[in-house]
């Protein structure tokens, strides 16, 4: 009856948790459908619950809104039988980007523009004609000369983190395609502070950490970027074939025809 009383007041905790933090989300979200600022789906969407879960322990919390926001940025990369691949990006940056939209088109512009610097003596600072440092770094790769694949990782500043590791992967590591996106990645987040995801190995963590390196473990692996693989593999000197490799921390696709 004691270990009975027990899980019932580990129950009835993570109710009462899950109830105060879905009552902080509505009160700042929750709307007239045509008046909200989020997407429902993002709200009720599994990924964004199982963030919020996280913040559940054995102990009570005064909850605060979580941040149901989805990024806007989309990385795909294409191929045809002639050996031409583009690699393409396409980002809005923050939610709905700037919050304008081009007249009778329903194409929403993009506010990319929120890094640029407006220090007259910042060496990024925005002026006429200039093209200011930012993320959006559709990638390729050559070799001699020659394209053997178009690749990418989306994520704001975890995208060319995630280009190094991926690149990485695929030449110094000798993984294929789908290991290199599939293999357990990190992120520098400022100073000393870096965080890797929960399969990252043990030893590894713990040299990072002798070394000077504070490191944190997170399981939310929506921040560590999203990519896609086509390469190109020569059978001989007529004959060529491709490898393609999609992320699995998103929804990615790989299309044949």
């Amino acid at each position: 009856e004691l270990d009975s009383n027990k899980e019932n007041v580990e129950n009835y905790h993570k109710i009462i948790e899950s109830l105060k933090l879905a009552f902080a989300d509505s009160k700042t979200y929750v709307t007239d459908m045509d008046e909200m600022k989020v997407k429902i789906e993002d709200l009720l969407s599994e990924t964004y619950a199982d963030k919020r879960r996280e913040l559940i322990t054995d102990k009570a919390i005064i909850p605060t809104h979580g941040e149901p926001y989805s990024p806007g940025t989309v990385y795909l990369c294409t191929s045809d039988k002639e050996g031409n691949m583009v690699s393409y990006i396409q980002s809005n940056y923050t939610e709905f980007g700037s919050g304008l939209v081009v007249p009778n088109t329903g194409i929403a512009i993009h506010n990319r523009g929120n890094n640029f610097s407006l220090d007259k003596n910042h060496v990024n600072v925005v002026k006429p004609f200039k093209k200011p440092y930012h993320t959006i770094i559709p990638g390729f790769i050559c070799k001699s000369n020659e394209s053997v694949g178009a690749f990418g990782v989306m994520g704001a500043f975890m995208q060319p983190q995630g280009h190094l590791q991926v690149i990485t992967n695929l030449i110094d590591f000798n993984l294929n395609p789908q290991e290199s996106l599939d293999a357990p990645r990190w992120q520098w987040i400022g100073e000393n502070l870096i965080e890797v995801e929960e399969d990252m190995p043990l030893d590894i963590v713990k040299g990072l950490m002798e070394k000077g390196h504070k490191i944190k473990i997170v399981k939310d692996f929506t921040s560590m970027g999203k990519g896609q693989i086509i390469l190109k593999k020569k059978l001989n000197e007529k004959e060529s074939v491709y490898i393609s490799a999609t992320e699995k921390r998103c929804d990615g696709h790989i299309a044949v025809w």
